[in-house]
């Protein structure tokens, strides 16, 4: 198993989820360590001394001003993670809450958090043992950090709160006692170290990199397969056209359809149509799609160097420096989450009036409603109002959660970033996005069924034939939604990406290999 190394390494989107699946061992370097006790050392000088300092030795947001006796600062940060224990709602996913744990353990050991060793052991001795805190979605304003989910995700270490373990919903007492474990007594400032800090929407905006990466990447192959199906012109990808505007995402795009309908018969039956040009959202899929693998490349960029960051507070140099300081606030990536929200919502919005494109009967030899016979039958009419309600959804949830702040913590906390809004909402429409991009799946396969026995070049049509294999053409009314669940599985699993790139790899086509590195989370 590969080793990620706590505080040294450069984590990323993909190592964040290898080590919350355990499919990477996360370990602490000796050198790490000698950090890690340093600053626990310099915390523990601070306290002992007369001199204040925020956090370690004083009250907390409009406390700050209260002086706390050395006795009572083991009182003070377990009482700060009872009294921000204050979540509702379900429990978060989790994956989300191993997340969480691994963005807090790498950003701890970096040695600026005054955490000791033995906490950060007890973390890691959770994560590897599955002991994962019921984790409640809402609560967190975005602003001290995600106050109240890091909370309950640490209420555990001084034996309170709920776990997960092996299926069961346990206390934490309980599962401790399994183990023969003791409860921590927390040190000077770890109460504040383990809460404050972006964990919870970073840790939701890990999950947003890695499934909106994905339904960029099926935006181009069920928009290649609708290209295919409505007769599409391929001369608006070409890479002559795209120099002249040379944005990343539309680049990428341009060349990816480029590559997917390379040596399509189909695409070779109507060189020489008539046609002038297509519709927009068949025209301009580089430019939409391509708009949004900006904003995806926006977010994980960002992204990377939050994980990589120390976001609590005071930070602690030594125990002659610290700065309390707002690294805490979820502002950075708060903006680019409400900006990837918006970019996932144009992928519906752009593939349902594909959808629509498909029925309307304007394709020569592709009938209305995409099907021949009509009338009696409604044909493929009706899933078309189900992508409609679901890009109509998700328009409501576009609002940028990051415009709004309501002040906090007796005004001490002004400006908030609702970070933790957005990144949940996010998902929500990456969610309805995936739906639809399933549905547009089963409406550009139906449409490429009429130009048989005409085929596609060698991926697309392999991917054509995968979901001819678990979806029967539509000759009559039927009851369509379990197609539908089974064309959205395939979308959700990522199962025609893994197709894809095997079969270019087996039969030598290009298909997306220069792209690579520079969008791989």
């Amino acid at each position: 198993m590969n080793l990620f190394y706590y505080g040294k390494d450069r984590l990323t989107a993909s190592l964040a989820l290898g080590l919350a699946r355990h499919e990477i061992k996360g370990v602490l370097l000796p050198e790490t360590r000698e950090k890690v006790q340093a600053s626990a050392a310099a915390v523990a000088e601070i306290t002992s001394g007369e001199r204040i300092v925020y956090g370690i030795n004083t009250g907390f947001g409009p406390l700050c001003t209260s002086k706390i006796s050395a006795e009572d600062t083991k009182t003070l940060q377990e009482n700060l993670l009872k009294s921000h224990a204050v979540g509702v709602g379900e429990a978060v996913d989790e994956e989300i809450a191993r997340l969480m744990f691994v963005l807090k353990v790498h950003a701890l050991a970096q040695g600026y958090s005054g955490i000791r060793l033995e906490t950060l052991e007890r973390i890691l001795w959770m994560m590897d043992e599955g002991v994962i805190p019921l984790v409640p979605i809402q609560g967190s304003v975005g602003a001290s950090g995600d106050l109240a989910p890091l909370a309950h995700l640490f209420l555990p270490l001084i034996g309170l709160g709920k776990v997960s373990y092996r299926g069961e919903v346990l206390t934490a007492a309980e599962v401790l006692a399994q183990f023969g474990k003791s409860t921590l007594s927390l040190g000077p400032k770890e109460g504040l170290a383990l809460i404050n800090g972006t964990q919870f929407m970073a840790a939701h905006g890990i999950k947003v990199v890695e499934r909106l990466h994905r339904l960029l990447s099926h935006a181009s192959i069920t928009g290649a397969m609708m290209i295919e199906g409505l007769l599409g012109s391929v001369a608006p990808f070409g890479a002559a056209l795209h120099q002249l505007r040379p944005y990343a995402g539309n680049l990428h795009v341009a060349k990816t359809l480029d590559q997917l309908l390379q040596d399509s018969e189909i695409v070779a039956s109507h060189k020489n149509c008539s046609r002038v040009q297509d519709p927009y959202s068949l025209r301009c899929m580089p430019q939409v799609h391509g708009a949004s693998w900006n904003a995806y490349l926006h977010l994980k960029q960002t992204l990377e160097i939050e994980i990589n960051s120390v976001t609590d507070n005071p930070v602690v140099f030594d125990a002659q420096h610290t700065v309390s300081g707002g690294h805490f606030h979820g502002q950075p990536i708060a903006l680019p989450l409400d900006y990837a929200t918006l970019a996932a919502a144009e992928l519906g919005n752009i593939s349902d009036r594909r959808i629509y494109l498909s029925i309307e009967g304007s394709t020569p030899g592709v009938p209305k409603l995409l099907l021949k016979e009509t009338g009696l039958n409604s044909g493929m009419m009706i899933p078309q109002y189900t992508t409609a309600a679901l890009a109509s959804e998700n328009k409501g949830l576009c609002f940028p959660a990051s415009a709004d702040s309501i002040p906090t913590s007796l005004g001490q906390e002004d400006h908030v970033s609702m970070g933790s809004i957005g990144a949940r909402k996010a998902l929500r429409v990456i969610d309805n996005v995936e739906k639809i991009l399933g549905i547009e799946l089963l409406y550009a396969a139906q449409a490429m069924d009429f130009h048989a026995p005409l085929k596609s070049g060698k991926v697309l049509h392999t991917l054509y034939s995968r979901v001819r294999e678990v979806i029967e053409p539509v000759v009559s009314d039927r009851i369509l939604y379990e197609d539908m669940e089974t064309a959205i599985k395939l979308v959700k699993s990522g199962e025609l990406l893994e197709l894809a790139q095997e079969v270019a790899q087996q039969e030598g086509v290009p298909y997306n290999t220069e792209w690579t590195a520079l969008f791989a989370y």
